[in-house]
């Protein structure tokens, strides 16, 4: 009897501290999780949980942007890629749908693109519905070729075309396909990627099913690197008004901050053939920080719209799987406009935030033709929040450096300012943060200034988000997107020199509200955008 009394009390010793190990532990996933969730940025997308990279298939139909991504469904590392997908009425509110396309056989599905078929070439039309047709690498160990899909109900079920694929070269790198309608030939492109050789090949269809082969491009530009994927190629008119080709292509290596990057040529193109205006030794690049990769751009904007608007994934391979999120690993840059502009070097691309962040904006604080002291007192007054808007116009008198310090603590802080030493700009998070270690995050990242007016004004234009920064300078002439992780209690800004400060023509700082909760309603369902996703 007293032994079972003995082994009884043994069972409930046992069981209470499996229980008490249970609840620790839980609470510490609970902690751990909020802690990780604080990174969930407040106005760019990232998935509701799991691993997500490329942006795919952005297309504009019905009302609705929508986003489809490489997504894992079963965890938040790369593996299982298929297509997610979110939609959206306004670029800010994304709605998260089923997944798209799933991997199936054991064939994966790789980063590609979605269409409209005005004309329903392909047939997949019903009842004078035009379908949205997605293009999409399938891929398997050693063989990479292109297939389709369609869907007759706005993007909400999803059907693989019987016939797949519709393009095989027998390649095992051979991904990516960006598809849209020429219409001065009456047929569609298809831009792909030869990801070893550094070429991409044109080729041409008349219904998305049958291609030929119609020309190719490179090696040019960037081309000491891993492999070329993810290109993008469309059409922007230069200042004088004539209509200039852009071709985006990204590296999975060797970029101007390490790691992947996106470079870009502007030249012609006839239906056939891109013929590039820089010669093909010089290496252009979309963006100069570290977090901007396989970036594309919307198609079937409407007209009277016009614009050409550019998503990008924001984080870099080199650490992609180690990011400091839970429950979810990835995120989208904040949507860009595009335009060419004329310098000194020919024409260049430029980045501008879309107008809809207006929408966003809250707080408001401002300065017009003040001192420095007059900034620093702004400032340090208060503490901030970990989302903010900044648009600053400086003259320069003597100053040998100047920046913003965001996320200030009193061990971290960010820098985003001007050398005019180097005459370049930088974001500098060497002391962002101590929650990503190694010598590839903690980095300082430059871009030339390309330009600078003769009156020696610098223009900053700064999107702070819970992890990440993105500074557009003289004008979106300069791009730099760089992740960041600081701790809840880096709440402070200030401003930094070197040599005389400058005048402060003019500063604005909004703080920005957490995308909004919506529900989108149509005719094919209810679906809801999260406001913290």
């Amino acid at each position: 009897m007293i032994g079972i009394r003995r082994s009884l009390t043994t069972a409930i010793c046992a069981a209470s501290m499996l229980l008490m190990s249970q609840s620790s532990s839980q609470t510490l996933q609970q902690n751990i999780s909020q802690e990780t969730e604080y990174f969930r940025p407040a106005f760019h997308f990232s998935p509701e949980k799991n691993w997500t990279n490329d942006p795919n298939g952005l297309v504009f139909f019905g009302s609705e942007y929508h986003l489809f991504y490489q997504y894992n469904p079963f965890g938040d590392v790369w593996g299982h890629m298929s297509w997610g997908h979110a939609v959206s009425r306004d670029l800010l509110s994304w709605g998260e749908l089923p997944v798209a396309l799933s991997e199936e056989d054991r064939i994966m599905i790789f980063s590609g693109s979605a269409v409209v078929d005005w004309k329903n070439t392909s047939g997949f039309g019903k009842h004078g519905i035009p379908p949205l047709v997605a293009i999409y690498t399938g891929d398997r160990p050693g063989l990479q070729n292109q297939n389709i899909a369609y869907s007759t109900d706005s993007g909400r079920t999803w059907t693989k075309y019987s016939e797949n694929p519709v393009l095989d070269i027998h390649e095992a790198e051979f991904r990516d396909p960006m598809v849209f309608w020429y219409a001065p030939r009456s047929h569609w492109v298809m831009v792909v990627s030869m990801a070893k050789q550094h070429r991409i090949r044109f080729y041409s269809s008349a219904n998305l099913k049958t291609w030929n082969l119609s020309g190719e491009f490179g090696p040019a530009g960037a081309t000491d690197v891993r492999n070329w994927e993810c290109p993008n190629l469309f059409p922007l008119r230069d200042p004088k008004g004539r209509q200039k080709w852009v071709l985006v292509v990204g590296v999975g290596d060797g970029g101007p901050a390490k790691g992947s990057a996106t470079q870009y040529f502007v030249g012609d193109f006839n239906g056939d053939k891109f013929v590039n205006d820089t010669p093909a030794n010089r290496t252009l690049w979309v963006d100069f920080g570290a977090d901007f990769y396989a970036a594309q751009t919307w198609s079937d904007i409407p007209r009277e719209d016009g614009r050409r608007i550019m998503l990008a994934w924001m984080n870099n391979w080199d650490y992609a799987d180690k990011i400091p999120t839970h429950p979810w690993r990835g995120q989208m840059t904040f949507p860009r406009k595009l335009a060419l502009a004329e310098t000194e070097d020919g024409l260049r691309l430029t980045q501008s935030p879309v107008r809809e962040i207006e929408s966003l904006r809250q707080d408001h604080v401002a300065l017009r033709n003040a001192g420095w002291s007059d900034l620093q007192a702004l400032l340090s007054r208060r503490k901030w929040p970990d989302t903010l808007e900044l648009v600053a116009k400086l003259q320069l008198q003597g100053t040998r450096d100047v920046a913003f310090e965001l996320r200030k603590g009193s061990a971290h802080e960010t820098r985003v300012g001007y050398d005019a030493k180097r005459n370049t700009y930088y974001i500098d998070r060497t002391r962002a943060n101590n929650a990503l270690s190694g010598s590839e995050f903690a980095s300082r990242h430059e871009a030339p200034a390309l330009s600078l007016s003769r009156d020696g004004f610098v223009q900053m234009h700064i999107l702070l988000d819970r992890s990440s920064v993105e500074l557009f300078g003289n004008d979106g002439l300069v791009a730099i997107t760089d992740l960041i992780f600081p701790d809840r209690s880096d709440d402070g800004t200030g401003a930094y020199v070197d040599g005389n400060p400058p005048k402060i023509i003019s500063l604005d700082i909004w703080t920005l509200q957490r995308k909004r909760l919506v529900s989108i309603e149509d005719s094919w369902g209810i679906i809801k955008a999260e406001g913290t996703r």
